[in-house]
């Protein structure tokens, strides 16, 4: 990393003679309207019996309808079976891989739960009410059979190399699983298509945001956002020099750790209040049907919740396939049934924690409040010293995932530019160099980018989705049989298997 080195000491020394916050307002200055104007496109609304509709959300949250009833309710039937896979009943450490099948969980997770769970809560219950949460929640559960194909997908049509490693995700399964439905040319053009939507998410900025916001609120370092910017890109560039098992390595001892401490914190809370959280279910979901919130339309809620929902657990974008495909298995089913815990444990469970926490203490209520500054205050309430807790939580969640994102976005540069050794230290390089960015924008200006780039990557990812659901019906019929039937036997290895 010397050209980041480089830039760092740069910077470093000609900060004295920088007047107060002018990087930060250039840089918002600058990529403000940007935000505005992605958010028009890619949230287009049109009219329905006189309510307006954003496009994108009907064909975000179609599939997982679909997918959810196409499979057999697969999210719940296949719960049991993901469960023993992830503790390793199943494991074969022979089989072609990189990393074991729990080890794929923490670091897709480390790039899920996260910022999402703690500011993104705040972020719907702000903009939509209390309400919002339950969206969330019926979104994060129908998204549990989109996250299953993606995840079997992204084991079945991997490449391997000739050093052991491996390459999957929707870049892959759309060229490679099209190709052999006879489709060459779709597939071509929709992984091509994929790669160049999915290029610009190499911005990180609304996790950086939130961890600035965070860690500057609880103990009023780094005022200027940029310095907190440039110090999150040397430890991240520091951590993903060293590729997937560094990365493995970090989350699969970081992830569970953070998720516990947030956890226990949350329900000591609602511990406290366990009188109030019946009335406090009654209040979400009373306000996920109240016309008079998110501007007098029930759609509002619903809109809110599938964006924060979405951008939570990440079904339907694909990405989570990529550190899925590096899972040691030779049953690409049984990669799917890791990949449907991730929305169950990321929004079913830790995003409605999280909500009750802000209802029950009233936060949501207290005007100016958003984003995780809205988390922060409602946690407060209870323990006044845990905004610093959580500013490390935060801190934590949000570097995890910009690592496990490292990832993610490296496959796709790879896959546009080639994996030479220059390639892949360019990438390293501009990967941590343009989070700095992210620290200086408000949350309105980073959701509306970040949002509309993810949400991009759904349409070519949907498609190829829709196509490959018959062969992933037949592929888990198949593996549920030999299950059944014992020819897919179980061992006794432990969880941590690697």
């Amino acid at each position: 990393m010397p050209a980041l080195l480089a830039v760092v000491f740069v910077l470093a020394a000609a900060s004295p003679a920088l007047a107060q916050g002018s990087v930060d307002e250039a840089m918002a200055a600058i990529l403000g309207p940007v935000g505005k104007a992605l958010s028009g496109v890619v949230f287009y609304e049109f009219d329905i019996f006189g309510v307006a509709i954003p496009w994108i959300v009907v064909w975000m949250g179609l599939p997982m309808l679909v997918l959810t009833v196409y499979f057999g309710f697969i999210n719940l039937r296949g719960f049991k079976i993901a469960w023993k896979v992830v503790r390793g009943r199943y494991w074969d450490d022979t089989a072609p891989g990189e990393v074991s099948q729990f080890q794929a969980l923490t670091t897709a997770l480390s790039g899920t739960v996260g910022i999402g769970n703690i500011a993104g809560v705040g972020v719907a219950i702000a903009a939509g009410g209390p309400g919002a949460t339950f969206w969330m929640i019926i979104i994060g559960f129908c998204s549990m059979a989109v996250k299953f194909a993606e995840c079997t997908l992204g084991v079945k049509y991997r490449e391997h190399h000739a050093d052991g490693t491996v390459s999957g995700g929707p870049m892959y399964y759309l060229r490679n699983g099209l190709a052999n439905r006879g489709y060459v040319t779709l597939g071509l053009v929709l992984s091509g298509t994929y790669a160049l939507f999915g290029l610009p998410t190499i911005l990180q900025w609304a996790t950086v945001n939130q961890m600035h916001s965070m860690v500057n609120e609880a103990t009023g370092w780094f005022p200027q956002g940029w310095t907190f910017g440039l110090m999150l890109a040397v430890l991240v560039g520091m951590i993903i020099i060293g590729g997937i098992h560094s990365i493995v390595r970090v989350t699969s001892k970081l992830v569970p750790l953070m998720v516990f401490v947030y956890l226990s914190a949350a329900l000591v809370i609602i511990g406290l209040h366990i009188t109030e959280v019946p009335a406090a279910f009654a209040t979400i979901f009373e306000l996920a049907f109240n016309p008079q919130a998110a501007g007098g339309a029930i759609i509002g809620v619903i809109i809110i919740g599938m964006r924060r929902a979405v951008y939570s657990t990440e079904a339907g974008l694909g990405t989570s396939s990529m550190v899925h495909a590096a899972a040691k298995t030779r049953e690409p089913v049984s990669e799917g049934m890791v990949g449907l815990m991730e929305p169950f444990i990321d929004t079913v469970v830790i995003s409605t924690i999280t909500a009750l926490v802000i209802v029950i203490s009233g936060a949501w209520q207290i005007p100016g409040l958003e984003d995780v500054k809205l988390t922060s205050k409602a946690f407060e309430t209870s323990f006044a010293w845990f905004p610093y807790v959580l500013a490390l939580a935060v801190f934590l969640f949000g570097f995890s995932t910009i690592i496990s994102w490292g990832y993610y976005t490296e496959k796709i540069w790879t896959f546009i530019f080639g994996d030479s050794k220059r390639s892949v230290t360019t990438f390293k390089t501009l990967f941590c160099l343009l989070l700095i960015p992210g620290a200086v924008l408000s949350a309105a200006q980073v959701f509306d980018i970040i949002d509309s780039l993810f949400f991009l990557l759904a349409i070519p990812n949907i498609v190829g989705l829709y196509i490959m659901a018959p062969e992933l019906k037949a592929d888990l019929k198949s593996y549920l049989a030999r299950l059944k039937s014992g020819e897919i036997k179980e061992t006794v290895v432990p969880v941590a298997a690697e």
